[in-house]
């Protein structure tokens, strides 16, 4: 899951019109350092690269799979997973009565 400063640093890009691969960049950036303070297993740039447009695909940045021919068909079948799960909504209507419960109860704890 990426970092909310890492989410909140793309959406400029997207709100500007900029490319899919120039909003993701954040993403991979976010991935390089994991990797440098040894977070992730992942030795290769290519590989933080990967991780790194994965999370951009799941946290619903357009980014199209690779195409036929550029990459083993189980990369693109899980790029084309992670697109589908990033483009589509919360997976079931939020129950509002809890939704309201729990908006008071944590009111009531901040106050």
């Amino acid at each position: 899951m990426p970092e909310k400063k890492t989410i909140e640093r793309a959406r400029p890009a997207k709100r500007e019109g900029k490319a899919p691969t120039t909003q993701a960049g954040e993403f991979v950036r976010e991935t390089m350092e994991h990797i440098r303070k040894g977070k992730l297993g992942a030795r290769s740039t290519k590989q933080a690269i990967a991780i790194g447009l994965s999370k951009a695909r799941r946290a619903g940045v357009k980014l199209p799979p690779p195409k036929k021919g550029q990459t083993s068909a189980k990369t693109r079948k899980s790029a084309e997973a992670a697109s589908r799960q990033g483009q589509s909504g919360h997976p079931h209507k939020t129950n509002p009565r809890r939704s309201q419960a729990i908006t008071k109860a944590l009111q009531r704890l901040w106050r």
